[in-house]
């Protein structure tokens, strides 16, 4: 069946920031646009079942490797955003730069819009406040970060969102997609993209499935924003078989140690401050998890004395920096190793925090097992797309994480939304005529030099 009797200038795919940024940009342009999401658009409530059913709900939101690493992702409009820690942090504009891409306007303009700030002193939870303390007083340049939030909104007594945030405190990319709807968009939800309509490869649409029907849309361009995962599968479902090989996730583990004189309130705030160790390739921060998760990742290392201790509990987040490898299967699967250089940048990070721990106070010290985040690099620029994000096929865009082309081991929201107001003014011709002319072919990618 076909979407029928609508003029739709643009289809994006996923609601997440790339997604989410390129729609709101777009419909602020008076252009007809139609989103299409494969999780739902319930209300935000924070409930652990609202959490489960869009990110850990294993084989769909929660994938592992082939080590048993589990790699989370949001399936709901606003995907991810919904359920990160709302930190913002820096750009990587010098490898950006060094493919063709600049977003430093884009980025600027973002920031403008958007609440970044660092915490208010009377946001920053006891966790925080007690490993950041400890941190300093050792010698790291331990400092607040950035966060995406309306601080203006919060209050003591809310919980902090990790399964939704139903005040609105935390900003995440349904907020764009509600501006997009606002101006006009339509949004349809529970909507699998299976592939991208191709004639005489030019794109003209999409199939998807709804209510185990077979549908079809069609519009002047298409915009794959599903993400590091679900992109490269929809490219290869439509001819673009080398997408979704040599690409990067974000390595993690947990460090945590139990204080007694430490009440970590529901409110606690996670990745309220760190440090990025740069040249040993791995960053570190204070992370408050919700009880459930708390006790699911201790339970995963067998330390089931500390199962109900979350409430004396101090975690530091230790992530790495990976290299590009593995590659996906057709159907999303997900096999890359976690190999012994990312293993020891790990194991030094977690030597560190254990001293941070120490000296804050904390008895028994141990780390949870691996996690891995922010899959990326699927859909490289250079690689699968050029610069102006166009793959091979005429009308085709893809805007996410999965065109990153190179790990940097930080969280990507800030540069994902650069890149998606990048990509709308390209399409709508609000591009100065020299980025517009910037695009670089993906036969000439060894050609392109710092100079």
């Amino acid at each position: 069946m076909d979407v029928k009797n609508r003029d739709i200038d643009f289809i994006v795919v996923g609601s997440g920031p790339g997604g989410a940024t390129v729609a709101k940009e777009l419909s602020q342009r008076k252009k007809k646009v139609l989103i299409l999401e494969w999780g739902d658009n319930k209300p935000l409530t924070g409930s652990l079942w609202q959490g489960f059913k869009s990110l850990m709900w294993p084989g769909r939101s929660l994938l592992f490797t082939n080590q048993m690493l589990g790699l989370a992702r949001g399936i709901i409009t606003g995907g991810s955003s919904v359920f990160y820690y709302a930190t913002c942090y820096p750009v990587p504009f010098d490898m950006l730069k060094f493919h063709g891409v600049d977003i430093a306007q884009e980025v600027e303009e973002a920031r403008k819009e958007l609440p970044v700030a660092p915490l208010q002193d009377e946001m920053v939870g006891p966790m925080a406040k007690r490993i950041m303390e400890s941190a300093q007083d050792l010698g790291y340049n331990w400092q607040k970060l950035d966060k995406f939030m309306y601080q203006n909104r919060w209050k003591p007594e809310y919980p902090f969102g990790h399964y939704g945030d139903p005040h609105g405190v935390k900003w995440s990319a349904r907020m764009y997609i509600e501006e997009a709807v606002a101006n006009g968009a339509e949004l349809i939800n529970r909507t699998k993209v299976k592939k991208v309509i191709v004639e005489d490869k030019t794109a003209v649409g999409v199939e998807f499935t709804k209510n185990g029907k077979t549908w079809r849309a069609f519009a002047a361009k298409v915009i794959l924003s599903a993400g590091g995962i679900g992109t490269p599968v929809i490219l290869r479902a439509s001819g673009i078989k080398r997408a979704g090989y040599d690409f990067f996730f974000d390595p993690l583990v947990g460090v945590r140690g139990t204080v007694k004189d430490i009440n970590v309130p529901i409110s606690e705030i996670p990745m309220t401050a760190g440090v990025h160790i740069e040249d040993e390739g791995y960053m570190m921060t204070d992370m408050a998890f919700a009880s459930v998760l708390t006790a699911l990742f201790t339970a995963q290392v067998f330390r089931f004395d500390k199962l109900f201790s979350r409430r004396n509990t101090l975690q530091i987040l230790v992530k790495a920096k990976d290299e590009l490898g593995g590659r996906l299967t057709d159907k999303g699967g997900v096999r890359k190793n976690l190999d012994d250089n990312e293993k020891k940048k790990l194991r030094r990070g977690y030597e560190r925090a254990k001293k941070i721990l120490k000296n804050a106070g904390a008895k028994s010290i141990f780390k949870t097992w691996y996690l891995a985040t922010h899959p990326g690099g699927t859909a490289k620029i250079r690689d699968i797309v050029d610069t102006n994000l166009k793959t091979e096929y005429e009308n085709l865009y893809v805007c996410d994480c999965s065109v990153i082309p190179e790990a940097w081991g930080l969280p990507p929201t800030s540069t994902i939304i650069g890149l998606g107001k990048r990509l709308a003014k390209h399409l709508t011709g609000d591009l100065s005529s020299q980025e517009s002319l910037s695009a670089v072919p993906f036969e000439q990618k060894e050609e392109l030099s710092l100079t």
